[in-house]
């Protein structure tokens, strides 16, 4: 006999505290996304010393970060289906051990040559290991812990790019820059142990044919599109024939990527979870708060060492605050996020972000160190309020079946809205920079940029309105009475 939607029996309730399964995974997935993040920063700080110990010029040493990051944005469109065709435990252990051996053989570098090759091979190793394991923990976590894992993992994520550059400038201090790689060899023993102990066990599963057209064409276009930027950044120029030829060829072959996508039968990715509107205002939110992210990342380093003439590691332990912020912000979110829901949640962080902007516009070459920390610590708080809550609510909006598509789709939106922040204000500053007479000056020039922040901390909180509405339209369908 049909039971009546209204009087049918409640659905199990789900777990609301982490399982020893869990426990495993995330411990596992948190040791491989602190190596990467801790290596993608820490060999910032290195660039002079690398150029001048492997007799180089900065702009060919330039290359051991760019060749890092092109490689990073060549492999994540292929993640999802490389994880489902192998195995998401097997690919994730073995992106770790070739890592790690790529740390390795950049330590052991003898030429720049050499040392760029490597990093290329590290950044592909990394590409793989971040949304994998992602993707893995999500599974694992499901809807109603999906906030919870989100701030857990979320920490260290974010103090990864704070500690990194304190860590790069402590180890060129004391030791040789070989050990700037050398560090990633215990950390990847490690992690590589608990991921063939603590991952669930793959299952085999059919990931069907690869699309190897589609997947030329994306990682073509990921390519032209970073490097473009990464010119952009470095050149201090978006109108260069370089910058603009590798934009511009990047962004035809993403669109002749997402038309092909839209008509074949076995897409790389799915880009019809966009037609869920929970699921685009969040993609969005994640694209743009990246853009803001990334732009303190490199502006206030910048002013500490510029205008205050503070070394790496001062500057370091000066950009703790805001690392703090975001990490109390992980701690909260979760609980925020069951309350108030997604949308709200990530509102009140872009709505916080934008006003502990503010201070920054005013900036000056004296500015008060106790000042700028506390600003900090609430642009932090306010930046994480805002992404980890828009995360959420894109995984929250798709079925288990396409966590690996959304988990591809948001790494690349991530990646890109933080090279196009990068680009951007990196182009700002240098612009400013140039006509700079004196320490004033120089802080104008950087009050000057955070204009710019400030507007694309407006532009990331914009669509989380969007995101509130659809999760209020959503709410509501839920709610209403099903026909029998």
């Amino acid at each position: 006999m049909a039971t009546d939607a209204n009087t049918a029996p409640p659905a199990p309730p789900q777990a609301t505290t982490f399982s020893p399964e869990l426990k495993k995974v995330i411990t596992a997935v948190i040791l491989g996304s602190v190596m990467t993040f801790l290596d993608s920063t820490i060999v910032n700080v290195a660039l002079r010393t690398l150029s001048l110990k492997l007799d180089s010029s900065l702009a060919d040493i330039q290359w051991v970060v760019t060749a890092y990051l092109l490689a990073l944005a060549a492999v994540i469109p292929a993640s999802n289906w490389a994880a489902t065709r192998f195995g998401a435990k097997r690919l994730y252990t073995a992106s770790i051990v070739v890592f790690t051996l790529a740390s390795i053989a950049c330590g052991l570098a003898s030429n720049t040559g050499q040392l760029i090759a490597f990093r290329a091979i590290q950044g592909a190793a990394g590409g793989l290991t971040m949304p994998i394991g992602q993707m893995i923990l999500m599974r694992k976590s499901g809807p109603a812990l999906m906030a919870k894992v989100m701030s857990t993992i979320g920490i260290p994520t974010i103090l990864m790019p704070v500690v990194g550059p304190t860590v790069g400038g402590l180890i060129l201090e004391h030791y040789s820059w070989q050990w700037i790689f050398f560090i990633n060899l215990p950390i990847g023993i490690l992690a590589t142990y608990l991921a063939i102990r603590l991952l669930p066990s793959d299952t085999k599963s059919e990931a069907g044919k690869l699309d190897f057209l589609g997947l030329a064409l994306i990682v073509l276009g990921s390519i032209g599109l970073t490097y473009g930027l990464a010119e952009a950044g470095t050149t201090g120029s978006l109108g260069s024939a370089k910058v603009l030829i590798s934009l511009v060829i990047g962004a035809a072959l993403v669109l002749a990527f997402v038309l092909r996508t839209l008509s074949v039968e076995n897409p790389l990715v799915d880009l019809r979870l966009y037609k869920n509107a929970a699921y685009s205002s969040a993609s969005l939110t994640t694209f743009t708060i990246g853009a803001a992210v990334f732009g303190a990342i490199i502006l206030m380093p910048l002013y500490f060492q510029i205008v205050r003439h503070e070394d790496a590691v001062h500057t370091g332990l000066l950009l703790i605050p805001q690392g703090s912020g975001a990490a109390i912000a992980m701690v909260l979110g979760a609980r925020l996020i069951d309350k108030l829901g997604s949308g709200p949640t990530s509102f009140i962080g872009g709505m916080v972000s934008i006003v502990a902007t503010l201070p920054f516009v005013a900036i000056g070459s004296d500015t008060n160190y106790w000042y700028l920390g506390t600003a900090m610590v609430v642009r932090g708080f306010g930046i994480g309020l805002c992404a980890m809550p828009a995360m959420t609510a894109a995984y929250r909006a798709v079925s288990p079946m396409k966590i690996g598509d959304a988990t591809v789709q948001l790494s690349v939106l991530q990646r890109v809205g933080g090279s196009v922040g990068t680009a951007i204000f990196a182009v700002i500053l240098q612009n400013h920079l140039s006509g700079a007479a004196d320490q004033a000056d120089q802080a104008s020039a950087f009050g000057t940029s955070f204009w710019w922040v400030l507007g694309v901390a407006i532009a990331a909180t914009t669509p989380t309105l969007l995101l509130t509405a659809a999760e209020k339209k959503a709410k509501r369908a839920a709610a209403a009475p099903q026909p029998a």
